[in-house]
């Protein structure tokens, strides 16, 4: 029987072609501009490490005081003063820990003719690896004797390793950067989390992965200037690092794993225990007024979902519930339409379920085409998101097999939904009135 009715369907179609592709398009147009932006909403609003981001916290410590924090409803700094984020690694409370500010240093390549060039990284400690679970290729992360000794060592991602060395295993091998050369401890695997998880501060969605990882003391050491955000009350006494390290100036993020709520309230415990020590030592004149989130309310609390994504979502949303609409009244019609038909297969003692079977089947044959056009332009869509997102919010959105399949069964139960109302109107038409009008 539904092999019947989708031949009864197909001619349906068939039999008013041009209301049919105005269906089919009107479909395809809504589902295509849905998917597209919540292709793009999907990259931006999902947990970038999911398996543990209710372990990872990020602290914040009040280091300006309430009268310099009313702009910001009496939130501390979002990141931390380098004196800080210094203490807070030396007292070691958490099972990982890592300072952290992003670097953009010159690099020379070692072949003769090469031309330097900058590459984005991030300064950091040896225990950010296993905190943030990267994953290596070759190698691995240096040790934490190499964060005390200030050691030249470096960790690269792979399209660096690419770059540089064809891909191969350039563990112990040396690069020049900034000026130094660095040893090679480990590459990294393909790894490009969005958002950038563990330093949102400095930017949530970045096209490609970062390129190297130093360690934090030695880019410290050498003057390896910051390339992320620096947020001042009061601008530094002195010029240069060494004036930014003794300022009240937040351009340090901090990250730390705690792996259990006995752990994480010690170390909210330590952390107002450190302001009250500032405080007694005069560095703070007010009561501490600390924080300390978990990765997911961190994200939310720093507004890593761009407005501009929901927005758009919630545009598409309505865009496909207006086809839907139109879909809505041209099935009404064209089912209506065939109300003659309908009273004689009443009358000959059809029951209204095969009524329903029969026109939900063919308006279910309207939404698998709309979706397979639908799949053209939603490809076509996410090439083209550029064009009213910005460029690093326009490159996450992609195509895969869950998007084509969401694509494919939102366009079916859509036009089902749509073809409720026509089908209800059509199982209930009166066939004594219809013969009789006939």
């Amino acid at each position: 029987m539904f092999g019947y009715y989708l031949q009864l369907g197909l001619r349906s179609l068939k039999r008013n072609r041009a209301l049919t592709a105005l269906m089919v398009m009107t479909i395809a147009f809504g589902v295509a501009a849905s998917m597209t932006t919540w292709s793009v909403f999907r990259s931006v609003s999902g947990d970038p490490i999911p398996w543990k981001s209710s372990s990872l916290f990020v602290p914040q410590i009040d280091n300006w005081g309430p009268s310099r924090n009313q702009t910001n409803g009496g939130e501390p700094p979002q990141a931390l003063a380098y004196m800080d984020a210094v203490n807070l690694m030396r007292a070691h409370r958490a099972r990982y820990q890592s300072a952290m500010y992003p670097v953009s240093p010159l690099i020379v390549p070692a072949r003769t003719g090469g031309h330097p060039f900058s590459e984005a990284g991030h300064a950091v400690f040896s225990e950010f690896f296993p905190m943030v679970d990267a994953p290596f290729k070759y190698g691995s992360a240096w040790s934490a004797a190499d964060d005390a000794k200030r050691a030249r060592v470096v960790v690269i991602g792979s399209r660096l390793n690419d770059k540089l060395f064809g891909g191969g295993d350039s563990v112990g091998k040396t690069i020049h950067i900034g000026g130094t050369d660095y040893r090679v401890t480990g590459v990294l695997k393909p790894w490009n989390p969005q958002p950038r998880f563990y330093d949102v501060v400095n930017g949530s969605y970045h096209v490609h992965g970062e390129a190297l990882f130093v360690p934090f003391n030695t880019a410290i050491d050498v003057g390896m200037r910051r390339n992320g955000n620096m947020n001042c009350y009061t601008p530094p006494t002195e010029p240069g690092m060494q004036g930014e390290e003794q300022s009240e100036c937040s351009w340090v993020a901090f990250m730390v794993e705690l792996d259990s709520s006995s752990q994480v309230a010690a170390y909210k415990r330590f952390l107002d225990g450190y302001a009250r020590q500032q405080q007694q030592a005069g560095r703070f004149t007010w009561s501490p007024n600390n924080r300390l989130r978990d990765l997911p309310q961190w994200l939310t609390y720093m507004h890593v979902v761009p407005p501009n994504t929901r927005i758009a979502l919630l545009v598409a949303l309505g865009l496909l519930l207006v086809c839907l609409v139109n879909t809505t009244g041209l099935l009404l019609a064209k089912f209506m339409r065939r109300s003659g038909e309908i009273g004689v297969r009443r009358a000959l003692g059809a029951p209204r379920r095969e009524i329903y079977m029969q026109y939900l089947i063919e308006a279910a044959m309207v939404g698998v085409a709309g979706g397979v056009l639908g799949l053209a332009l939603t490809s076509l869509g996410v090439v083209g998101v550029g064009l009213v997102m910005p460029a690093n919010i326009a490159s996450l959105a992609h195509i895969n097999v869950s998007l084509l399949a969401l694509t494919v069964l939102v366009s079916i139960v859509a036009t089902a939904l749509a073809g409720l109302y026509p089908t209800f109107r059509a199982a209930h038409v009166n066939p004594a009135w219809q013969l009789r009008s006939n």
